[in-house]
């Protein structure tokens, strides 16, 4: 029995601080009973709830209201504040002192009634009644009714009522109904629930769903489960009562244990803020101060919204529960939901009432709890009985058995506070149990029947919902409430007399005193508690059952795993060895895993089981694999089962030394996880406590139990179960002795407590034991992986348990540091475990009830302990190191090149798998080659790493990966988590290698930092000498250092670096590194300093930087030698063939050439970095090139490298122009001049030198000044840098301002060639070139076309165009007569190239496996390389363009020696075919490159001095560039791709000497550049990479090209987008067979024999073999046609016994022989051995790629002569002939159709001569083609007579045939323009005429 209600309470309006605000607070007029009842104190803050927004005078009576607030005390016990409010006036003394203005303004407010004075105002007084019952009706009909005595003057003692209601006394739980009256004539019914563990809901659950919906409220559902802040919202406080108790009875049979306030008042809003989950009302109008909560999840219940932060996740409920959980409420809140589809419905179905349909709503939620925890008791561990039970819930075996080991709702639900309090509470084995306790138990099955059937699973609903129904309402009320009321309206009549009267406390106090001493005569009321044991229902099922089940658990992989362990337990080794690579991979399922636990439990006798080496090593490679995939939890209790096992097999490794598997198995994460050891623990001292109570002979049926499936099987169903029925599980056992222990004598009940606490103390010693065996690591020098490990640091974070113990932490450390536990090395290990192994104790110990006593104990014998182990495990790690290492694969040692010599010996590593796909298998198919076991070998010239792929399926295939040393790029130390192997390291090379290694620990660590010193030494040699390919063959010895100069002028050195080192400061390094110092002319210093002795040091760049010479024009005899040695260099030789003269014509100084060969430059004294000879115009002098030099940075001025045959135009290239910096203000100060500065009379020099070059062009006399300018309009900073209004500037930026001249450029038209970044869309696409050449293009922009608005046509061009960096063309002067122009454009620095460089690597050559998929192609285009290589070929374009139209260039970007050398190197290889052979990519290479200074040591970071640079993948750069050319005109190159690789990879290998150094300056000093002159070139080490291509092409035609076919004339115009580039496979392709093949000698390994006789007589062998794409060379297995002829002439000539002839003449002579063949077939074929022409292959600009609006077309253009001009029409015309021209591209020249064909003159283009063609009229394809000769295959231009308008009689032009009648010409008119014919005679003219209009007739 409990009291109804303990207090009643009346609470007025008392006046607050500010008088007239009309605010106050609430004040207790009167309590009763006046004292605190002893079992339950009176709530504070009672005032506050009764008004929650605040005590507040009204100006109308409001009508009276009730809700119920809920306190909780500090207990956590809930009091229910049911408040009941009504208005009164305010006396005069009460009310606030008003102003005359409020007054006035209060009197204007419209009053609710005629009775009630305007100016009267009104308090809130509040009757209270606090209860711990729950009975929302009754308490609101108890006040009703004194309120009613009270308003209506009812002749009834108010004392009474009050007496009465706090001294009725009602039953808490039983259902029986009690009539209660208060002594008003009034009569009540209280109902009592069944049972007080359901909770009562009333309405609340269906209210709340009908406010916020089924979505929002699962919502809340999960977060209030998941421990989330939840806030209800508003106006009425009745609602948010009933929401919070709606909620609430959802989490049944949870119970919500945070904070819990369904109404919070205005003045604690504050709490808001705390910290810790709460479920919180607020009323509405406090919404404002709720907006700035960032982690509380808001439910709006008067607008049915529910807000979740954005940084708020709720955990949904795991599939396929949310689901059916979502539609089962459907079903109950909308049944007609079902019937809505029906096309004759039934009836309308009567829907629940809304108490039943709470009920429904609330067994939803029954059943879904049902569904979630079922099987929850079997992962119960009971660890004490008695003297009360102690259980723990064995969490990770409950998410591993359910299959929810990911899901993250569950994890949290079973970790929160709510699941802990369940756990101690439903837990308990005996005890009273409820409907929960039997549906999680019996229903089980059901539910998993009825889960898809809809009828079925409501029909459950509905008997759920009864039993709970029930529960509230066992009996339907007999007798009728009586309760008097209040009038209507009573609130607003005129108020009564006077207030509510004061009572009598006396009265009260009486009436109290007299019920409670009759209580205390009548005898105590017992609840009969009917107790029993909970039934632990139906073993765990997954939620979800996994679809790789089966194959997971296929007893064929069972069997493999028990017939391995047989044969290694019979010692059939080779068996076991066989089956051992597919028990591996069997062990990935969890079925598997546990099959090898029970078989190895097998073979265990008295907890040990003795093996001998090879079975020992089989068992714990085995455990191994288990253990790896296991999570540190331990989900499915395979680490739990090794547990023993690890302790049990062992090995003899000498006489009293044994070795315990425990000490191997030690790397995995499970075991320094402490909830593993908790769990195992509370198992074990489970299995012990049942073992105490059963009796001997039960105990005997083994101690596998159901109490045991925690730390074993956790009760997996199988075979056993019948047995395991028979069996008590501990819980049984554990509910018995409950029963029985209130009978028990205390002795007894003493003597089983002590047995308990003895089993768990010797427990915790057992396992101090076994975690020091797992912890503690068998080399103790190993101790950082150990502290590495998670969990075995701070660890009271992590734990299992759900009582957490304060103490445990600290006591670990105070027990610690008493145990004086300090040894030598070993002392951090042995702490760390120590203290791990202390907190453990402490914690499972505190929990256990273990004594202090005994608790002091153990912390005093962990050290010894773990001490002792150490002490074991020196003797075994000792011995162990003796036993004779495992047989590693024996590998053969690579082959070396000649002069290559071993550095080191090969180190044991394992190479591991990175991101590249090949290596591991991968998309390309094939096995896994990674990870790898070998040897590292560093050698003077690689790092080679050659091994055996681990997977023993892969076979015995050998993975070679090698590099050149001076490729390594970066090198990294990586961590491995292994405990075979040390940690590695990363190395990766340009060459698009990656070595990702980890050291085997045979391999000591002083070793490893040996190789990794050797490594840096070889990479980085002091100096040039000591590359591979000075010491090749020879004892390197460390070169001498560059001498330095004499100091001739020491001032002007001090000076030089003073003024330095201010710049620096002043500067930063940056730009201080980018401005050289140029020093006065040598006139003007007066110090004559000799030629070899001068070197400037004032130079503030990376390298020294050559003082000016005054240079003299005749030669002395001395420098005769030097004079022949340059004659002979590539660039002289180059010279000669353009016809630029030679040094004797320059030297006879004949007057006819325009330019002349100068040796002003032969002892490099004008610019160091430049060739001996240079090109120069006719007219100027040697001795004024010192002066121009000084305007251009590095003095590289300008000089021509090029100059085209047809049009004459010359390539010019130079370094960037000065700008004014340090140096302007340099020179100022130290050439005092009184006329002009210095720098005035070099741009006069410089001008005069510009005017030069234009006056040797043959066009130049076209200079007029009154010509349009190029582009259109200037650009504003541009015009600001060039002083004279007349300055041409060409700008390739956006435009800032509008053009100047009449006609306007569209804004934007030209597009960006900035460097970093990306452009938008198709404004790069536009094609400088062509508009600067001035080229009739109409139509829309080509994809490298040009733009097509006739107002950038320009009536002329510029003599020369000057190409520059818009920071650097400030200096150059215009030109007055407008003769050259300037075209400022923005390149990329070298910085971004290495920038870009990077990234691409790490694209191409990652790390690591990527996570995501696209990771590749995402980091290609973050890396932006093809951007890059997009930005060079458009400008090489655009030049070529220019050259091609008759106007010279001048590329002067930079210093001159990286871009500038990129893109006059790209322009002369699209503009002379000669470049394109073999011979000419030499000779351009060995010109543009090396002779003109591209600083190969400095960009590639040869020597130590350069390290810090970085490398710098310039010539890379241009080659993939070169590739890009060559993949789209394949036919126009003589030499292959692998050349370009060749080169690529040779480039930074330093085998050669040809790419070292940066100048020829450089090579001559160091006698590299004559040295073979006159020697006699042998068998000697090849020191020129040409020498030895040489050689190579006379064996093979590895670098040949066969598709060669060149045109003589042919420009090549590559398109530049970056859709249309492809990645280099250089930088992708690899091949593991052999390395990379590009050191011939190193990969022509033994042929491999193609037939074998069999031994047995039979048929040679298959000569198929397995080629595997990302281990062997596709091109070496499978070589093309032509290749494979050739090596078939060859052994066949071998084995006639001929001398085999060269491939060379052998092709040449085929060549030859087809050609002469064709021509007596009489038809002619292309000079290539490919019969049908390559047409897909683009020999041209002749085919253009149309981007139209209908996608893109491709269309030939009409003639060779404008296939730069003539462009497609608009993308709908091309949509029309799409069709033929698409066919055409792909037919071959034999399949033609010739309906009918003849001779034709036809006009050429605007100004263009009349030529006789060959014309084929095909109507098959509808087309009119035009070839030059009737022989020809190949096409000159195509008419699509789609296009074709009209054919209509013509009349002879200029230059026509004269001897033709005039009706013999005809013209054809199409969409584009109007083609001229002419026929031979009028008869033919008329026939052509005819069959093109039938052939138009018929489309």
């Amino acid at each position: 029995m409990a009291r109804l209600a303990d207090y009643f309470v009346l609470v007025a309006f008392g006046p607050g601080p500010r008088a007239g605000s009309g605010e106050g607070h609430g004040q207790i007029l009167q309590r009763f009973p006046e004292k605190d009842w002893e079992d339950n104190p009176f709530p504070q803050g009672i005032e506050l709830f009764c008004q929650p927004s605040g005590w507040q005078l009204c100006p109308e009576r409001n009508p009276p209201t009730f809700f119920i607030a809920v306190l909780t005390d500090i207990n956590s016990e809930r009091h229910y504040c049911a408040c009941l409010t009504f208005w009164e006036p305010v006396e005069p003394s009460q009310a606030p002192a008003c102003s005359r203005e409020e007054e006035e303004e209060a009197g204007e407010r419209p009053s609710p009634s005629a009775l009630v004075p305007p100016t009267q105002l009104f308090a809130p007084k509040t009757l209270v009644l606090v209860s711990r019952l729950d009975h929302a009706e009754v308490f609101r009909n108890s006040l009703g009714l004194i309120y009613t005595i009270h308003v209506e003057g009812l002749s009834v003692s108010l004392e009474n009522v009050i007496g009465n209601l706090l001294t009725c006394t009602i039953p808490i739980t039983g259902g029986s109904q009690r009539t209660i009256s208060l002594g008003a004539g009034d009569r009540q019914v209280i109902q009592t629930p069944l049972t007080d563990s359901l909770p009562v809901s009333c309405c609340s659950v269906a209210l709340l769903f009908r406010q916020l919906g089924i979505t929002n409220v699962l919502a809340l559902f999960c977060a209030a489960l998941t421990e989330h802040k939840i806030l209800f919202l508003s106006r009425s406080y009745q609602r948010l009562t009933d929401a919070c108790r709606g909620l609430l009875a959802l989490l049944f049979p949870l119970r919500y244990s945070f904070t819990y306030v369904p109404i919070l008042p205005a003045q604690l809003l504050e709490v808001l803020s705390t910290p810790t989950p709460f479920i919180i009302g607020v009323n509405s109008l406090f919404q404002a101060e709720t907006q700035e909560l960032l982690d509380v999840i808001i439910a709006d219940l008067d607008g049915g919204t529910v807000t979740v932060p954005e940084c708020v996740h709720i955990p949904p409920l795991p599939e396929p529960l949310h689901s059916q959980t979502h539609s089962a409420l459907c079903m109950v809140l909308d049944p007609e939901l079902e019937l809505a589809d029906l096309a004759f419905p039934p009836p309308s179905t009567s829907t629940s009432s809304l108490k039943m349909q709470d009920k429904e709503l609330r067994a939803v939620f029954l059943r879904l709890f049902a569904q979630l925890l079922q099987g929850y008791r079997w992962c119960l561990h009971i660890v004490r009985i008695h003297p009360e039970p102690v259980i723990r819930f064995h969490k990770a075996a409950f998410l591993g058995q359910r299959g929810l080991v990911e899901d993250d709702f569950l994890l949290k639900v079973l970790e929160g506070m709510a699941f802990a309090g369940f756990v101690s509470e439903r837990g308990v084995p005996y005890r009273t149990t409820d409907l929960f306790d039997e549906l999680v138990a019996n229903e089980v099955k059901r539910m998993r029947a009825d889960e898809n059937q809809p009828h079925r699973v409501l029909r459950h609903v509905k008997e759920l919902a009864e039993q709970l129904y029930k529960n509230e309402n066992p009996y339907p009320a007999v007798t009728m409430h009586k309760v008097q009321k209040p009038g209507e309206s009573s609130h607003l009549r005129r108020a009564p007399p006077r207030p509510f009267p004061r009572l009598d406390e006396s009265t009260v106090q009486w009436i109290i005193d007299q019920a409670t001493a009759k209580l205390q005569g009548a005898p105590p009321a017992v609840r009969a508690e009917k107790k029993a044991t909970v039934p632990s229902g139906p073993p765990m099922a997954a939620i979800v059952e996994r679809n790789g089940a089966v194959h997971a658990n296929s007893a064929r992989r069972l069997e493999v795993v028990r017939n391995c362990i047989s044969y290694v337990f019979e010692g059939k080794m080779l068996e076991a060895k066989k089956l051992l690579p597919a028990v591996l991979r069997a062990l990935k399922g969890r079925a598997a895993r546990r099959c090898l636990t029970r078989e190895l439990h097998l073979h265990v006798q008295q907890n040990r089981a003795v093996l001998d080496h090879q079975q020992f090593d089989f068992v714990v490679r085995m455990m191994n694999c288990c253990l790896q995939d296991c999570t540190a939890l331990d989900e499915h209790g395979i680490a739990a089962a090794l547990l023993p096992l690890v302790t049990a097999f062992c090995r003899k490794l000498s006489p009293g030394v044994t070795q315990f598997a425990y000490s191997c198995v030690q790397e995995h994460v499970v075991w320094s996880t402490p909830q593993f050891w908790e769990a195992m623990f509370y198992g074990d001292v489970q299995t012990h406590i049942r073992a105490l109570y059963l009796e001997p002979a039960e105990e005997d049926n083994g101690p596998s139990a159901k109490g045991e499936v925690g730390p074993t099987e956790f009760g997996t169903p199988g075979k056993e179960d019948e047995e395991e029925e028979e069996e008590r599980s501990a819980l049984d056992v554990a509910s018995e002795q409950r029963r029985l222990w209130p009978t028990l004598s205390r002795d007894k009940q003493q003597e089983l407590v002590q047995k308990e606490e003895s089993t768990v103390f010797s427990q915790a010693i057992h396992y101090a034991n076994r975690m020091s065996y797992l912890l503690l690591p068998l080399d103790s020098s190993k101790s950082r992986l150990l502290r590495e490990r998670a969990g075995l640091g701070d660890l009271e974070s992590m734990s299992n348990s759900l009582v957490t113990n304060s103490m445990a932490g600290s006591v670990a450390e105070s027990y610690d540091t008493e145990s004086g536990f300090e040894d030598a090395e070993t002392s951090d290990v042995a702490g760390t475990v120590v203290r791990f192994i202390n907190r453990f104790v402490d914690k499972v110990c505190t929990e256990s009830g273990v004594t202090s006593d005994h608790l002091k104990g153990l912390h005093v014998m962990v050290p010894d302990i773990v001490q002792m182990h150490i002490e074991t495990l020196e003797a075994v790690h000792r011995e162990s190191k003796r036993l004779p290492p495992i047989q590693k694969p024996k590998l053969p040692r690579p082959i070396l090149l000649p002069g290559e010599e071993y550095v080191l010996d090969g180190l044991r590593v394992y190479l591991l798998p990175d991101g590249r796909e090949e290596g591991s298998g991968g998309s390309v198919g094939g096995p896994a080659l990674l990870p790898a076991e070998g040897i590292v070998f560093l050698t003077t010239y690689r790092v080679i790493f050659t091994g055996m792929p681990t997977d023993p399926l892969v076979g015995e295939q050998v993975v070679v990966r090698s590099f050149p040393v001076a490729s390594l790029t970066k090198e990294k130390r990586i961590c491995i988590q292994d405990q075979y192997l040390q940690d590695g390291l990363q190395l990766r090379s340009c060459t698009f290698q990656l070595l990702k290694m980890a050291f085997d620990e045979e391999v000591s660590s002083e070793s490893a930092e040996v190789f990794r010193k050797h490594l840096h030494k070889l990479r980085y040699p002091p100096d040039i000498k000591g590359t591979f390919a000075f010491t090749a063959g020879s004892i390197y010895t460390a070169g001498q250092q560059p001498r330095t100069a004499k100091e001739k002028s020491p001032s002007l050195r001090t000076l030089s670096r003073n003024l330095v080192k201010n710049a620096k400061k002043t500067i930063g390094r940056q730009y201080v590194t980018r401005k050289k110092y140029n020093p006065p002319s040598w006139e003007q210093r007066g110090h004559p300093v000799p030629p070899e002795d001068q070197e400037d040091e004032i130079s503030v760049s990376e390298e020294l930087e050559p003082s000016t010479l005054t240079p003299t024009s005749a030669l002395k005899p001395s420098d005769r030698l030097t004079m022949n040695s340059l004659v002979e260099r590539a660039c002289c030789r180059d010279y000669q063939r353009l016809g630029l003269g030679t040094l004797s014509s320059s030297l006879s100084r004949a007057k006819s050439e325009p330019f002349r060969v100068t040796p002003v430059n032969r002892m490099y004294a004008i610019c160091r970095s430049y060739p001996g000879l240079l090109i120069v115009p006719q007219s100027i002098q040697d001795n004024t090139l010192q002066r121009i030099s000084r305007c251009y940075r590095q003095n590289r001025f300008p000089v021509v490298c090029w100059r085209s045959s047809r049009s004459k135009a010359v390539l010019l290239r130079s370094g960037g122009l000065h700008g004014k910096g340090v140096v302007g203000l340099f020179k100022a100060q130290n050439a005092p001049s009184p006329g002009q500065s210095q720098a005035d009379s070099s741009s006069l020099e410089q001008e005069k030198y510009l005017q030069a070059v234009v006056s040797s062009m043959p066009r130049h006399a076209d200079a007029t000044s009154g010509r349009n300018t190029l582009s259109g309009f200037s650009s504003a900073h541009m015009a600001s840098h060039a002083p004279s209004p007349r300055a041409r500037v060409t700008t390739l930026s956006n435009p800032t301002t509008a053009s100047v001249t009449r006609r306007t450029a569209p804004r934007g038209k030209w597009g960006s060639i900035r460097a970093g970044g990306r452009s938008s869309g198709s404004s790069l696409a536009v094609d400088v070139g062509s508009r600067l050449a001035g080229k009739d293009l109409l139509g829309p922009p080509q994809p490298n076309g040009a733009p097509s608005e006739p107002g950038f046509l320009r009536p002329q061009r510029a003599a020369l165009y000057i190409i520059g960096d818009k920071a650097q063309l400030k200096g150059v002067r215009p030109d007055p007569l407008q003769q050259w122009e300037l075209v400022p454009i923005e390149v990329f620095e070298v910085r971004q190239v290495k920038a870009s460089f990077k990234k691409l690597l790490k694209a191409c050559v990652p790390g690591c496996t990527a996570l995501e998929p696209n990771s590749y192609l995402r980091s290609l285009e973050e890396s932006e390389w093809l951007s890059q290589i997009h930005k060079l070929l458009q400008v090489s374009v655009l030049v070529v363009e220019l050259l091609d139209s008759g106007s010279s260039v001048l590329v002067s970007l930079e210093d001159g020696w990286d871009i500038t050398t990129q893109v006059v190197s790209l322009v002369q290889l699209l503009s002379d075919p000669y470049y394109r052979t073999l011979e000419g990519f030499r000779l351009l290479v060995e010109k543009e490159w090396l002779s003109f200074g591209h600083r190969f040591t400095h960009r590639g970071a040869h020597t130590l001095a350069g390290q810090s640079g970085g490398f710098a993948p310039i010539f890379l750069q241009f080659l993939d560039c070169v590739h890009q050319v060559h993949l789209q005109f394949p036919m126009e190159f003589e030499f292959s791709q692998f050349y370009l690789k060749f080169l690529s990879y040779h480039h930074v290998s330093h085998r050669f000497r040809t790419f070292l150094l940066d100048s020829d300056y450089e090579r001559i000093e160091l006698g590299l550049l004559y040295e073979e002159k006159g020697e006699k070139k042998g068998q000697q080490v090849c020191k020129s990479v040409w020498e030895y291509v040489e050689r190579l092409s006379k064996k093979t035609p590895v670098f040949y090209n066969y598709m060669y076919a060149p045109e003589d004339t042919e420009v090549l115009r590559p398109y530049s987008n970056v859709s249309n580039l492809k990645v280099w496979d250089f930088y992708t392709r690899e091949t593991l067979a052999e390395g990379p093949p590009y050191d011939w000698e190193l990969v022509q390994g033994p042929p491999e024999p193609v037939e074998e006789e069999r031994p047995d007589g039979g048929a040679p062998q298959s000569r198929r073999r397995v080629v595997w794409p990302c281990y062997d060379s596709r091109l070496r297995a499978q070589p093309d046609a032509i290749s494979r002829l050739l090596e078939e002439l060859q052994r066949l000539e071998t084995e006639l016994g001929r001398p085999s002839e060269r491939w060379k003449d052998t092709w040449d002579r085929v060549k030859a022989a087809q050609r002469s063949e064709a021509r007596q077939d009489g038809r002619s074929t292309p000079s290539s051995l490919l019969m049908s022409s390559v047409s897909h292959h683009r020999r041209s600009l002749g085919v253009y790629l149309q981007e139209g609006p209908v996608g893109s077309t491709l269309s030939l253009s009409l003639d060779s002569d404008q296939s730069s001009s003539s462009t497609p029409s608009s993308g709908r015309q091309a949509a029309r002939r799409s069709t033929s021209t698409l066919y055409s591209q792909f037919q071959t020249a034999e399949s033609e159709n010739r309906s009918y064909e003849g001779t034709l003159y036809k006009k050429g283009a605007f100004m263009k001569p009349w030529k006789a063609r060959w014309f084929v009229l095909d109507k098959t394809k509808h087309q009119l083609r035009y070839y030059d000769h009737q022989v020809d295959t190949e096409y000159k231009g195509v008419i699509d007579l789609a296009e074709v308008e009209s054919v209509t009689p013509g009349t002879p032009t200029m230059g026509a045939p004269k001897t033709v009648d005039e009706k013999a010409f005809f013209d054809v008119k199409t969409t584009r323009r109007v083609y001229n014919f002419c026929a031979q005679d009028v008869h033919l003219a008329q026939q052509w005429v005819d069959r093109l209009q039938s052939c138009l007739s018929d489309a």
